[in-house]
């Protein structure tokens, strides 16, 4: 087969763009630290990124979960906290009460004064909120533990006048956030009955000290100091259970900050250069890009003004 100029010329400038579609390549991949910019680059490094991507982005999410699963339990925990001093002073209070034969008049009124504002204070903490959320409602988030006109709910382990059972309502319902794969905590503390008998325990003192009901006998006090240790043991025992959910919200972040850095590595792994590498690559490109150019000038058919030499 004849070789002519032409062919020479064509194939001169052929593999010239190739050089420079290379060189561009090449140049693209340092300017962004990426092994491709687009699907028809390598397909398959695409679709392993997406997925890689993916799992970093779920993860991040999961995270956030997490920062609201730690924002209910201590708001909880110092909820608590707060009816747990509560309850303390009130048995406090309980107690000088039970002192008949010290107590004057107006020392009950001050007495009951302050188990008033006591029985307040635990309303208060039973409508603690986390943004525009009630962390004590249950599922009923939206609405407060405790109203100023009805009270507290009415709950299941209430008996009726007729001796049947309230069905169980949003308000003792569990509150659970996904923190993982079909992993989920549960973040509300299931603390409406306590309140409500925290609540009925306050009527009870106030009736004692103003002497609607006889005023304070020790025996009747006596009941009342009990009731209170087992409401604080309850408490405290709310709180163990917050800390146990803390603690497990704490390995869940180690687990998901685990399972973020093998995800970035993979993929890291999958779709950035190697810079030593593409530099090295780019260089070796560059000098047979000039050796191409250099033979090529000499492969260009030559001019009339080179015929006539």
């Amino acid at each position: 087969m004849r070789v002519t100029q032409s062919m020479l010329s064509n194939n001169m400038l052929r593999n010239l763009s190739s050089s420079y579609n290379k060189l561009g390549k090449l140049q693209e991949q340092i300017n962004t630290g990426k092994k491709v910019t687009r699907p028809s680059d390598d397909p398959v490094v695409v679709m392993k990124s997406l997925g890689y991507g993916m799992q970093v982005e779920k993860v991040d999410q999961f995270q956030k979960n997490l920062t609201q699963v730690n924002n209910w339990l201590d708001s909880s925990d110092d909820a608590l906290d707060g009816v747990g001093a509560a309850l303390h002073r009130a048995k406090e209070l309980a107690t000088q009460a039970a002192n008949t034969g010290s107590m004057t008049k107006e020392d009950r009124e001050k007495i009951k004064i302050e188990l008033e504002q006591l029985q307040k204070q635990i309303q208060d903490l039973a409508n603690t909120k986390v943004g525009d959320k009630y962390i004590f409602s249950g599922t009923m988030t939206d609405k407060p533990l405790h109203n100023e006109t009805t009270g507290y709910p009415a709950l299941s382990t209430d008996k009726n006048a007729d001796g049947t059972i309230t069905p169980a309502s949003g308000f003792e319902s569990n509150v659970e956030i996904e923190v993982f794969d079909g992993v989920t905590l549960r973040v509300n503390t299931n603390a409406a009955e306590s309140f409500k008998a925290i609540d009925n325990l306050f009527k009870d003192l106030n009736k004692k000290v103003e002497g609607t009901e006889g005023f304070a006998d020790d025996a009747d006090f006596s009941d009342a100091i009990a009731k209170i240790d087992k409401l604080m043991d309850t408490v405290l025992t709310s709180r163990a259970d917050i800390g146990a959910r803390s603690n497990r919200s704490e390995l869940m972040h180690n687990r998901l900050e685990m399972q973020e850095g093998a995800a970035k590595k993979q993929r890291s792994l999958n779709e950035d250069v190697d810079y030593e590498k593409t530099i090295t690559e780019m260089i070796t490109q560059e000098s047979i890009h000039r050796a191409a150019l250099s033979v090529g000038s000499r492969i260009i058919q030559p001019s009339l003004v080179d015929f006539l030499r």
